[in-house]
């Protein structure tokens, strides 16, 4: 099936504008009454040091405390009033903020989404309220199962990685920042050359462009440039780790548990091996993607093993995870890893059936056409690939990409990245 992505048209060619002061926007016109405004910046967790872990997202929070010209509460107030929506995220290798505006209000708003961004006040009395709020964000991420399983398994599977590490940052750390410190990391890390801007929607172009252009000149000021540091957001002393050389295992327990959790991961490449990276959501969504995946189907339907499993293929910077998640009785728990080794080696023994790779390749292309159908979507998917890898060839071209896979490149993603006698385990039992 072919994407509408694919095709150029007046709505989906996606227009790319780099500005002298280093800003990257992107632009798209959509037949679709509303525009999108999303700014990518190229800092996130795995660019902290361990000394300021989790200064990326406190100050994801305290961008929306106030700045000289608007007033704690202000940007949130006009958004509303205009029936506007806003929010922002933050991972290990990016933070992004958005807004979703009708047509009309979209001259008038991206100024305010701008300056909340770069000229954020980070005043000591909010920056003290805000360590609150983030520290019991922390408590309840702590007191989250699912959570606490998923930072187990990235520390089993990670040895000096940064993916290790959680993007909220321990309590420890969270607890000694100062206000001073954050203003230096927006100051060093809040450039030109870090952000790519994407605005789509319901206007021309040029439209989109210039006004994108012209509230982040009016906002950020040349005085500014002229004053920073400019860094271009990548770190490039990360290489990734070696192939696990035999299985590694992480038991631990958790009273709140009525089952146990388990997870199964190798370390597969990420995004700066992306070719090598398709194959393996394949992979993904042949074993444990949907109720007819061969996991699915034999160790919860047939055999009754696990409550639930889901397989993901975690295409990160640096390095990836194949990532095989479970919950199921205590007891079950060798069982289980022994038929999932079973049927990975049967995958690279023999690879997959023909007639599952045609189901997957007409799945993933239909999920990848169905979700960038707003323009959020479209904006988070530019904004994404842009951002990570200065190129947006790979956010058009993915279904066409899937299409492309034989069995062959399947059961070479397998022989290549799934030794059945080589992985990381993390178990957490409950307490008995």
């Amino acid at each position: 099936m072919n994407s509408t992505l694919l095709k150029p048209s007046a709505f989906n060619v996606p227009t790319i504008r780099s500005l002298p002061n280093g800003l990257t926007i992107i632009a798209e016109q959509m037949p679709v009454e509303a525009v999108n405004l999303n700014l990518w910046l190229n800092v996130g967790s795995a660019l902290e040091s361990n000394e300021i872990n989790g200064m990326a997202h406190f100050l994801e929070h305290m961008v929306f405390k106030g700045t000289p010209r608007l007033e704690s509460g202000e940007f949130e107030r006009l958004i509303e009033e205009r029936g506007a929506v806003t929010n922002a995220a933050t991972s290990q290798e990016y933070t992004h903020y958005y807004i979703t505006t009708a047509p009309h209000d979209f001259r008038d708003l991206t100024p305010l989404q701008m300056d909340v961004v770069f000229n954020p006040n980070i005043a000591d009395e909010a920056f003290e309220r805000e360590r609150l709020v983030v520290l019991e964000e922390i408590r309840r991420s702590n007191d989250n199962p699912r959570r606490q399983t998923f930072y187990r398994a990235m520390e089993t599977c990670f040895e000096t990685l940064p993916y290790r590490r959680r993007v909220l940052g321990p309590a420890s750390v969270i607890e000694q920042l100062t206000p001073q410190q954050m203003r230096d990391f927006h100051g060093n890390w809040y450039q030109p050359k870090s952000v790519t801007a994407v605005a789509v929607g319901n206007l021309p172009v040029e439209e989109l462009v210039d006004n994108v252009a012209e509230s982040f000149n009016q906002i950020y000021g040349l005085s500014d440039l002229e004053q920073n540091n400019s860094k271009d957001g990548k770190n490039v002393n990360f290489s990734p780790e070696a192939p696990f050389s035999q299985i590694v295992r992480q038991e631990d327990e958790d009273p709140r548990l009525q089952q146990s959790r388990f997870v199964m991961m190798w370390r597969v490449p990420g995004l700066i091996e992306l070719d090598q990276t398709y194959a393996l959501d394949v992979l993904a969504v042949i074993l444990g993607q949907g109720k007819v995946s061969r996991l699915f189907r034999d160790l919860r339907e047939d055999r009754g093993l696990v409550s639930r499993i889901s397989v993901s293929n975690m295409t990160q910077g640096i390095q990836g995870v194949f990532y095989i998640s479970a919950q199921l009785p205590s007891k079950n728990i060798l069982e289980v890893e022994r038929v999932i080794i079973e049927h990975i080696t049967k995958i690279r023994q023999e690879s997959v059936k023909e007639s599952e790779l045609n189901r997957v390749r007409t799945q993933v292309a239909n999920r990848f056409i169905f979700s960038n159908e707003r323009p959020s979507d479209r904006a988070n998917l530019y904004g994404y690939y842009y951002s990570q890898l200065q190129d947006l060839t790979p956010a058009l071209t993915y279904p066409s990409r899937m299409q492309s896979l034989t069995v062959k490149d399947i059961q070479k993603a397998a022989l290549d990245y799934l030794s059945p006698d080589a992985y990381g385990i993390t178990v957490v039992r409950p307490t008995e």
